[in-house]
């Protein structure tokens, strides 16, 4: 299915010309009060009005529309809530379609991986609700980009808190991502639905998924695996990466298309030992149960890398071949839970 056809079907009202031209960048949003609530509609810019923010705790209201542009947050916008002015993520949707190989405008390279993100945020303490994140780039219609990597969020900063998002992409869909390499940043996305292919839920941050739906997409491909949901990087000395506790995996492809995960060991930070613990959760046909896992290179097997699970149901969860499928036991679960992830972290729901 084409992204763009898939985005006007969840936004509501706004159809595919919607999409395509999205709103004019740039325009000043309306301010509430004393400039703790800035609201933005159709015709405003969301950029505008995160740069607007003066101070920390501030608020930012999108109302329904589609917003084709890229949002930006930096470091020193903290505590800050972007939401949606409606409890339906569908209604307002940030949409870019830079990626990786996408050329800069002033001609000086490409965007890379993170640069082509349609929303990134630095900020510690971002709370975001009740939005679609969007990267709506095709390789399809680039078959000149070798660098299909099309990110639609790329988080870095701590207490970071997603509810009720929808992200939508294909490759790399989001990005969890620390500070720095000693950095365990803490990130917990909470009734969110996360859809992609090849490696689209990936990074080093210490993330939790409660409650979440991921799906993988049908691509026009004549091999498989035809992706992984999962390709954590978690630097070796922190002790948690990426969990996944009491959600669902889904697919549009056929069954067993799909891998769970593959560690990701970047060529900038080999020292990275992938971590990742799905638990609790259903796991369609579309992952493989044989052998959900897959290498990203032959150098660093997943084999050696931290992948466990407990308590997974579903078709895709079917223990056949014990070795393929490394399970905790439930003392070993009792240390992997959202509490002790989080820390002293307690974000609200």
């Amino acid at each position: 299915m084409r992204r763009r056809t898939l985005l006007a079907g969840i936004a509501g009202s706004v159809g595919v010309a919607g999409l395509a031209g999205g709103v004019t960048a740039g325009a000043t949003p309306a301010f509430a009060g004393s400039r703790r609530v800035l609201h933005v509609r159709p015709g405003d810019s969301v950029q505008a009005a995160v740069d607007a923010v003066d101070g920390p705790g501030r608020t930012i209201v999108v109302h329904p529309g589609t917003y084709r542009e890229v949002v930006q947050v930096p470091a020193d916008k903290q505590e800050l809530t972007v939401c949606g002015a409606t409890r339906d993520p569908r209604d307002a949707v940030i949409v870019y379609d830079n990626a990786n190989g996408t050329p800069k405008p002033d001609g000086s390279g490409t965007h890379g991986t993170a640069g082509s993100a349609t929303f990134t945020s630095a900020a510690p303490g971002l709370t975001v609700r009740d939005l679609t994140l969007a990267n709506d780039w095709l390789r399809a219609e680039h078959p000149d980009i070798t660098g299909t990597q099309a990110v639609a969020a790329y988080t870095y900063g701590d207490r970071t808190h997603f509810e009720n998002v929808r992200l939508l992409a294909h490759q790399d869909t989001l990005f969890v991502e620390t500070t720095a390499l000693t950095a365990f940043d803490r990130q917990y996305f909470h009734r969110c639905y996360i859809e992609g292919d090849v490696d689209f839920v990936f990074g080093r941050a210490t993330a939790v998924f409660e409650e979440c739906h991921f799906h993988t997409l049908q691509r026009d491909v004549d091999f498989t695996p035809k992706g992984m949901v999962f390709a954590p990087s978690t630097a070796r000395a922190n002790p948690r990466g990426i969990l996944a506790v009491r959600s669902r995996i889904t697919s549009g492809a056929e069954d067993r298309a799909y891998k769970l995960a593959r560690p990701w060991v970047p060529t900038y930070e080999t020292t990275a030992w992938p971590s990742l613990v799905v638990r609790d959760t259903r796991i369609g046909p579309g992952i493989d149960p044989v052998a959900p896992y897959t290498n990203m290179r032959e150098a660093y097997p997943w084999q050696t890398m931290r992948f466990r699970e407990y308590r997974n149901s579903g078709p895709g969860a079917e223990i056949t071949v014990l070795e393929n499928r490394p399970q905790m036991t439930s003392v070993e679960a009792e240390l992997h839970t959202k509490r002790t992830y989080l820390g002293d972290w307690r974000p609200r729901a």
